[in-house]
């Protein structure tokens, strides 16, 4: 009898079987403990005059009439009824990976078998043996695909070689490849706190498990596995960046994956204001009469090159030689203005003399 599949026969003899399934038909009371009840089926199968029922009777209205949100059931499950030789036992309940997986070829009332061989995907797994299990201790994806087994039966079976039909087996992924992520910002400021995240899902079957996380930057581990999902720096500084990622595992360490990498910068403290700088002072010169108009400078200098950046050294040099220059200039300036202060002197007393003489 395999498990997984529909209800079915081939036009069978009326039969009585029983089953035994978990749980009372009546309403628990909190204290009282699940209990077992036989359900006797009788009548063939898949007809209108088989039908299932159990040992006892209901002895209220109540208990006919109950509403599935009062009572506690067990998981369900699919059955089939199979006349073949042979049949390929398999699990009933969902594959994941790091899950131990069992398989066993019946044969009919357990009759003795030989040149027994399991099969997936048409490929045989061994040679030809007297084992009737195959298991796997740790189930992979790669384990997902169509099984099925082949026997030869001894005396008192048909003597002949014999197949189970196929039986399709998926292994479903245990968690999928967790993301890292960082908080507040993967460019988190110098001196502030830092938490990068190890996030991944459990399914809703293997929720009870638990999952085991370790970290690492530019190739070398950070922390080592342990059960929080978080790393936290509480105060960031330079040595801080790099490329982060990490890693999900269980705890056997059959089941792991690692986060793509996370690029971490820490960013300097907001940059220092440039100092002032103050301008060269001219030379000195002589001082202008009073009224005489000032001389105009040229303008301020060119600004230094930014504290960020090294400065060129020859370019610091041309900008020396025109700070000289225009210094020179404004020299020369201050004295032409002298000389032109001068010669206006001199034109004003001579039209002052001019006319006196003509009289």
């Amino acid at each position: 009898m395999a498990l997984g599949g529909l209800l079915g026969a081939r036009s069978p003899p009326p039969v009585l079987w029983v089953l035994l399934v978990t749980g009372s038909l009546s309403r628990p009371s909190p204290s009282s403990a699940a209990s077992w009840e036989p359900l006797q089926c009788e009548g063939p199968a898949g007809t209108g005059d088989g039908g299932c029922h159990t040992g006892r009777h209901p002895t209220s209205s109540r208990e006919v009439g109950f509403q599935a949100k009062s009572y506690v059931f067990s998981q369900p499950f699919h059955l089939i009824v199979s006349y073949d030789w042979l049949i390929l036992q398999g699990p009933a309940i969902p594959l994941f990976e790091g899950d131990p997986l069992a398989l066993r070829c019946q044969a009919w009332q357990d009759w003795p078998l030989t040149q027994v061989t399991f099969y997936r995907d048409g490929a045989a797994l061994g040679p030809p043996g007297p084992r009737r299990e195959f298991s796997i201790a740790s189930a992979r994806k790669a384990d997902s695909g169509h099984y099925h087994c082949s026997g030869v039966f001894r005396s008192p079976g048909p003597g002949r070689l014999e197949t189970a039909s196929s039986l399709v087996l998926t292994v479903q992924e245990l968690f999928p490849a967790p993301l890292l992520r960082a908080t507040p910002s993967a460019r988190p400021r110098e001196g502030g706190p830092l938490t990068l995240s190890c996030q991944t899902k459990l399914p809703p079957q293997r929720s009870a498990a638990r999952l085991l996380f370790s970290f690492y930057k530019d190739g070398r581990a950070v922390r080592g596995r342990g059960v929080s999902s978080e790393l936290q720096v509480p105060v960031a500084a330079g040595g801080h960046s790099g490329a982060y990622w990490c890693e999900a595992a269980t705890e056997d360490g059959q089941v792991w994956r690692r986060s793509p990498k996370l690029e971490v910068r820490v960013q300097g403290p907001s940059g220092p204001v440039a100092p002032a700088t103050s301008n060269p002072a001219p030379p000195k010169s002589s001082a202008p009469a009073p009224g005489t108009p000032a001389a105009k400078p040229l303008g301020p200098p060119p600004p230094p090159p930014s504290p960020l950046q090294a400065p060129d050294p020859h370019l610091h040099h041309q900008m020396g030689v025109l700070l000289k220059q225009m210094q020179d200039v404004r020299a020369l300036l201050g004295h032409l203005v002298l000389e032109l202060r001068d010669l206006s002197g001199h034109l004003k007393l001579e039209t002052r003399k001019g006319p006196a003489k003509r009289k």
